[in-house]
């Protein structure tokens, strides 16, 4: 950490907060207040987890849970799959070097989803969950003076995915305001589910023990200093009108079916899972298709016929192969990079990886990450595996508009007016996170 960090994460901190006052709906009545406690709540966590020892400790034990949980994974992967040669190999879709991905994702990353999946249904059907998702409700709503029901929303969005996490409230969503829509969307967009959390950690980390241990610890962090994160940017874009009263803070979480025993709970848990994992893979599958057929107009057509492929080469030193998606959104979103604390040197590189997740979706660009880990400053790895890790990209407004809208159909509207406002909030709530770690990472 050194001055001309801290000068970019201000930077980068102001930027973003600017982005969010400039598209607000109503200035006038931004709630500066929770800004500031947001704020203060995501650099509190930051150094608590990042810099101070004992606090670091306790997170790196809670981390090394979930790294043990991968172990039992693949214990089950094996049984049933077998242990598969690391073969299968795909560009790394930037430099065109063929990495070992295929493999790791299919038999490591696929089956964490399904496990963690019905872990997660059992933890809720024990009541382990609620009682956790409702701690941090509660300092969320006592310290930013936030309703019940978007608090716990906000809670459960660092553990359960954005789907899930509104079931938590269902009671409450059909007579939730706007500003509260907007919070729980913004919520689903900047953080991620636990089953994908640890899929992360297996598909970034590899085999190994310690690397697996850091991105762990990371991606834990960057979860959890995202939810307020999330409350600052969707408060800002559409800030709540009218007075919260004591009764709107309540936090009591209405039972739901998840399962009629314990093995009820964990078939249930493993069917969502597993519909959630064939989601993941035929997504990426399409997505790396498309991708692949817009790159053969771009590079193998416009590219070579203009020559421009030669001097995207030449300017980047060999980064990127040619011109390419990949080439243009590292120069649409290398300034954020920039402005987040990536090296001069990384931007290109780290802004294509912004770009995919903002467009495609986060597995696209931690496989890219996963790619590109050795070309690029350990720093800079560290400030984009923060910046990358949410929902926020255009297929989760689908998601949002579907899931959430099928148990409040009178949200519907609403939901269709604010998915790009949320999907914008749960970026830059992302990217706050980015630079606070950035002014931190070492």
């Amino acid at each position: 950490m050194d001055f001309i960090s801290i000068l970019r994460g201000i930077l980068g901190i102001v930027i973003m907060l600017g982005i969010c006052y400039a598209l607000s709906s109503n200035r006038r009545n931004i709630n500066w207040r929770l800004v500031g406690i947001g704020l203060a709540m995501q650099l509190v966590l930051a150094v608590l987890i990042l810099k101070v020892p004992f606090v670091r400790t306790i997170f790196d034990y809670v981390a090394s849970f979930f790294v043990v949980l991968l172990d039992f994974t693949d214990a089950g992967a094996d049984f049933v799959l077998g242990s598969w040669p690391e073969v299968a190999q795909i560009s790394d879709g930037i430099t065109g070097e063929m990495v070992t991905v295929g493999y790791i994702f299919a038999f490591k990353v696929l089956p964490t989803i399904i496990f963690f999946s019905a872990l997660s249904a059992l933890l809720y059907y024990l009541g382990i969950l609620q009682k956790i998702i409702k701690g941090f409700a509660w300092v969320m709503s006592r310290t930013m003076g936030l309703t019940g029901s978007e608090s716990l929303a906000a809670a459960a969005n660092v553990f359960i995915g954005q789907t899930e996490a509104p079931l938590v409230i269902k009671p409450y969503l059909e007579g939730m305001s706007r500003s509260e829509m907007l919070c729980l969307m913004t919520g689903g967009m900047a953080t991620i589910a636990g089953g994908v959390f640890a899929a992360y950690v297996g598909f970034l980390g590899g085999s190994d023990l310690e690397t697996r241990q850091l991105f762990a610890t990371h991606l834990l962090t960057a979860s959890i200093m995202s939810a307020p994160a999330a409350i600052v940017a969707a408060k800002m874009l559409f800030p709540e009108e009218r007075k919260i009263e004591l009764e709107d803070q309540n936090l009591d979480i209405p039972p739901q079916e998840v399962g009629d025993n314990v093995l009820d709970a964990i078939s249930r848990g493993t069917t969502d899972g597993l519909k959630l994992a064939v989601n993941v893979g035929a997504m990426l599958l399409v997505f790396t298709a498309f991708v692949a057929m817009i790159n053969y107009f771009f590079q193998d057509m416009v590219g070579n016929w203009t020559n421009l492929n030669g001097y995207v080469q030449n300017v980047t030193e060999g980064r990127f192969e040619g011109f390419n998606v990949q080439f243009i959104l590292g120069i649409l979103f290398a300034p954020v990079a920039w402005v987040l604390g990536v090296a001069s040197d990384d931007v290109m590189v780290v802004g294509q990886l912004l770009g995919l997740k903002t467009t495609l979706n986060e597995f696209f660009a931690y496989a890219a990450l996963e790619g590109v880990q050795g070309e690029i400053s350990p720093k800079s790895v560290i400030i984009a595996t923060y910046a990358l890790c949410g929902f926020a990209n255009f297929a989760s407004i689908g998601i949002q508009i579907g899931g959430i809208g099928a148990i409040a159909p009178g949200q519907r509207k609403t939901l269709t007016e604010f998915g790009i406002k949320a999907l914008i909030g749960g970026t830059i709530a992302c990217f706050l996170t980015a630079a606070i770690a950035g002014v931190l990472a070492v």
